[in-house]
């Protein structure tokens, strides 16, 4: 939260080395920092040096394009984007067909009869609250506001629930398919409220005060749902929605640190979406209940009705911090970091017309998804 000594730090990187695109991406990142007309030469400069590297190249790009936004210029504010994802997409391995075969797979396993059998298995710990959805969906919201209860604690994205998936999927060779989600059919009792514990214990570390609830908002954890209802039967599940081009292009144009290789192409990332969209709807209709939907654009209209709702399925009472959680000023690690700082605004909600223009493989992608929203398309 240390913003202007960030900002500083940052600045004096670029001076010292103003090839670092990460450096510049960096300044951008923060989200509410609009660069000079000397910041953009400078940029553009070393965008046309030839022997600048691909990782300086693309955080340029990444950053060029913030700043061509900000400054109302969207054409060349896209090229940009497209091009650091571009650049971005080819170091990654990444396969939308992947992402659909598990959501099949999934709903093909997770059957009422299946869930029916295995009620009350787990661990009956009721600590964790997980933030389930998209990147930039409102899930870093989402954890301030409950993270300002005096209930639960905020931790960050937490890897344990994917590493246990990825444990159970075992080792599948080159072009081999995991053992995972259908591993889980051959789990007892005592095998699901073990992992339960084992994700307790692993998230022990992220703990950091002796409030009963802590969050837990890995958003990649939507494909675990399931999962998660089986070995930790209280916990609760929000998934963060937001408006589908909103949400996705938004992604598209953030670099993430690590994580989220399908945002590097408009297709890919709407084809996430919709995948996801379609994994949760499987949910809701054989746990129904199970989770809470927040839909961003609700709770920016709404926020005390919304907050209320939140903490309700929570099973939290409603406390007055909630609703002035800019003022909490706990760390946060993700691209929303300074934006939680701020009151509920309005701006970000509409941002994705402006490039309504480049945006129809995205719209493609996402198919009968875009026009149900905020439900789900009836299949």
């Amino acid at each position: 939260g240390r913003r202007a000594e960030c900002e500083a730090a940052y600045r004096k990187a670029v001076e010292q080395a103003p090839m670092l695109g990460e450096a510049w991406w960096s300044l951008a990142n923060l989200k509410t920092l609009r660069f000079s007309d000397a910041d953009l030469a400078t940029m553009e400069g070393q965008l046309a040096a030839t022997d600048l590297v691909d990782e300086d190249r693309f955080h340029l790009h990444y950053a060029l394009g913030k700043a061509l936004e900000d400054a109302g210029r969207y054409e060349e504010s896209f090229g940009h984007y497209a091009r650091g994802a571009e650049l971005r997409r080819v170091q990654i391995r990444y396969d939308a067909d992947e992402t659909t075969a598990h959501a099949a797979r999934s709903k093909a396993l997770f059957t009422p009869p299946f869930f029916a059998e295995r009620r009350d298995w787990g661990s009956a710990a009721p600590d964790p609250i997980f933030v389930v959805g998209l990147p930039r969906s409102g899930s870093t919201l989402i954890e301030q506001i409950l993270a300002s209860h005096s209930q639960v604690e905020g931790t960050m994205e937490l890897p344990d629930v994917i590493a246990i998936a990825k444990r159970l999927g075992g080792k599948p060779g080159k072009g081999g398919a995991s053992h995972y989600p259908e591993a889980l059919a051959g789990l007892d009792a005592d095998a699901l409220k073990a992992l339960g514990e084992e994700y307790l214990e692993r998230t022990r570390v992220q703990r950091k005060t002796d409030r009963p609830f802590f969050v837990d908002k890995m958003p990649n954890n939507f494909a675990h749902a399931g999962l998660i209802h089986l070995m930790l039967p209280n916990a609760r599940i929000i998934d963060a929605r937001r408006h589908p081009l909103g949400c996705c292009f938004s992604g598209f144009k953030q670099h993430f640190a690590r994580g989220q290789t399908f945002s590097y192409g408009l297709t890919d990332i709407g084809r996430y979406y919709a995948d996801y969209v379609d994994l949760m709807a499987h949910f809701d209709a054989v746990l129904p209940g199970r989770v809470h939907r927040v839909i961003y654009e609700e709770m920016v209209e709404s926020p005390e009705a919304e907050i209320r709702r939140l903490l309700d399925h929570c099973g939290l009472p409603f406390e007055e911090a909630c609703l002035n959680f800019h003022q909490n000023d706990r760390a946060v690690r993700t691209a929303s970091s300074e934006q939680v700082r701020q009151p509920i605004f309005k701006d970000g909600v509409d941002q994705w017309r402006n490039y309504e223009p480049w945006l129809d493989p995205l719209k493609a992608a996402l198919g009968p998804v875009l026009t149900a929203y905020p439900a789900a398309p009836v299949i």
